[in-house]
């Protein structure tokens, strides 16, 4: 690898329940702690899952 390429980012990850009535709050606060969503899918208990994700420090 050349001196100027980059190494690939490592990143951390989060699995969080949304409230069906909070999912926008929910969302805007793990955003403003850097996460980005990734996906949202369907739990095992019928809930959603939000899988989100953010670079390692």
């Amino acid at each position: 690898m050349s001196e100027s390429a980059e190494a690939a980012p490592t990143w951390e990850y989060f699995v969080t329940p949304l409230l069906l009535h909070n999912e926008a709050q929910i969302l805007n606060n793990w955003g403003a702690q850097g996460w980005e969503l990734v996906q949202i899918i369907e739990g095992p208990a019928g809930g959603n899952v939000a899988y989100m994700k953010k670079r390692k420090a």
